[in-house]
């Protein structure tokens, strides 16, 4: 389960920066929830992650 939460945090990581990527490439005029919700997700992960050690 730690090895599971530990590689989805990373996941969710990467895809918030592809997020924010996505988002500067259009000049922000897309929402922010294209690198909103995956950090949200990675801040949840890394939590539980914590709290399993």
């Amino acid at each position: 389960m730690k090895i599971a939460l530990l590689v989805l945090s990373i996941l969710f990581a990467i895809l918030t920066f592809i997020g924010v990527g996505y988002i500067l490439l259009n000049d922000g005029r897309i929402s922010i929830a294209y690198a909103g919700i995956p950090f949200i997700l990675e801040i949840c992960c890394i939590a539980a992650y914590k709290k399993s050690i």
